[in-house]
């Protein structure tokens, strides 16, 4: 059974999940973009994801406060929990998320039916990435990093730091 959407009348909140370890340029772009398109954006750090991080959840949650200081309708803060029950619970009508390649759409996809299986109250709402950001991804970024490789140009200069440092702490 279809059910009716209406048009929102009041301040919309959205909210951009992610594990941003770590965060670059890709996410910062759709971070700005998406606050443009929102009254209210949480930028959700994920606290618990199936992958082996190199910042933990403090440090990620501090370098994306510090990148997105200077965007006032921005609250950056860890969850983890399903991340659709966390959009209800912030009282978030949106989910956003970042599209690079097909390959993207195709887990995005799936992701999405199941978040709206789980509750109607979230929509999914998709940004392309712009072209200058769609060869990035956070493990390439750790990679490159990690091996010695100039990252200056992919992250903002807070995580490029971020990124010196742990390789220096590992050497």
């Amino acid at each position: 059974m279809a059910q009716a959407l209406s048009r929102s009348t009041g301040d919309v909140t959205a909210l951009y999940p992610g594990s941003f370890d770590p965060l670059h340029n890709g996410h910062l772009d759709l971070i700005q973009r998406a606050s443009l398109l929102f009254e209210h954006l949480i930028v959700a750090i994920y606290d618990k994801p199936d992958k082996r991080l190199l910042f933990t959840t403090e440090e990620r949650v501090e370098l994306v406060r510090q990148t997105t200081a200077s965007l006032p309708n921005i609250e950056v803060a860890s969850y983890s929990s399903l991340t659709v029950d966390y959009a209800v619970a912030r009282g978030a009508q949106a989910i956003v998320r970042g599209l690079r390649a097909t390959s993207d759409f195709d887990f995005e996809f799936q992701v999405a039916l199941m978040n709206r299986h789980l509750s109607r109250e979230v929509e999914a709402i998709f940004l392309m990435t712009s072209i200058d950001h769609a060869h990035l991804s956070s493990t390439l970024v750790k990679e490159v990093a990690n091996l010695g490789g100039n990252v200056t140009d992919l992250v903002p200069s807070q995580v490029a730091a971020a990124l010196q440092r742990k390789r220096e702490k590992a050497i």
